[in-house]
């Protein structure tokens, strides 16, 4: 892996690929970068004097011509190193947000613990894994999957305060965590981040789906987006990474780095202004 952006000592290689500051002669791009070395990467901002404030990220990939998913999944146009990070942010969060579809679609399961990011989280004061928070408005999920059934840490489930009794009670008897985000069926995406900070939980990270993502960006909570782009087409009508409901103006996010594997591109945008 190589990181093309920001500049620093060890994005060039120097003559005789010996790289600036660099010990051994080993090129940026012909080694796997470590665990350690991505959750560096990948850091969440720090601690505020007034606390920890919530830092919503979101993690997806979309090919050269823009598609979310192949065949319904994200999987098929993914990498290795893309599923490296894909676990170096579940290991830094607190909580992962989810929407409902995208756990069907996905076959979704309980996050695991990560020995890479077992001292990591423990300093951080975090459990050993993050939490699953699964946005939905009907809550027509199977409580029997082991996302529900037989997670490390319990499942939440974020909708309205008009979901339907007998679902939220299926809910709570799988063992699940109710949470209560929305006045009506759906849910309020700035009522949901607020929610998971009052339970503690300020480094969040969403998955998607596009859908989800779409409210999220509309709303204008999403503090940063780590896009994988991987270098494939696939034409068709796939999804984009997000899409619901647009905004008035787009929202300008800034490039803060950009890492290379085999053609795909990991890159960090972070929004210009806090919210």
């Amino acid at each position: 892996m190589r990181r093309l952006f920001p500049v620093t000592d060890e994005t060039v290689a120097r003559p005789g690929g010996a790289t600036a500051g660099a010990g051994p002669a080993v090129p940026p791009g012909d080694r796997e970068w470590t665990p350690e070395e991505l959750a560096a990467a990948y850091a969440y901002p720090e601690t505020g004097t007034g606390g920890r404030e919530p830092w919503l990220r979101a993690n997806m990939v979309s090919t050269l011509d823009g598609a979310a998913q192949h065949d319904g999944r994200s999987q098929p146009i993914s990498n290795a190193a893309d599923m490296r990070i894909f676990g170096t942010l579940r290991g830094l969060a607190d909580v992962v947000v989810v929407g409902a579809q995208t756990v069907r679609q996905e076959g979704y399961r309980p996050a695991r613990e990560r020995e890479a990011f077992a001292a990591l989280r423990k300093a951080a004061g975090q459990g050993p894994a993050p939490a699953i928070a699964v946005v939905s408005a009907s809550l027509e999920l199977d409580f029997s999957e082991p996302l529900f059934s037989s997670p490390l840490v319990p499942t939440l489930v974020l909708t309205g305060a008009a979901a339907a009794p007998d679902r939220v009670a299926a809910a709570g008897r799988a063992g699940a965590r109710v949470v209560i985000a929305g006045d009506g069926m759906g849910v309020d995406p700035v009522r949901a981040v607020r929610a998971l900070a009052d339970l503690g939980m300020s480094r969040l990270l969403t998955e998607g789906g596009p859908r989800l993502l779409g409210q999220l960006v509309a709303s204008g909570v999403l503090d940063e987006l780590c896009l994988t782009v991987s270098p494939m087409l696939t034409a068709g009508d796939a999804q984009r990474i997000a899409g619901g409901p647009s905004v008035a103006v787009p929202r300008r996010f800034t490039l803060v780095s950009l890492l290379e594997e085999e053609g795909f591109l990991f890159g960090r945008y972070c929004r210009d202004q806090p919210r």
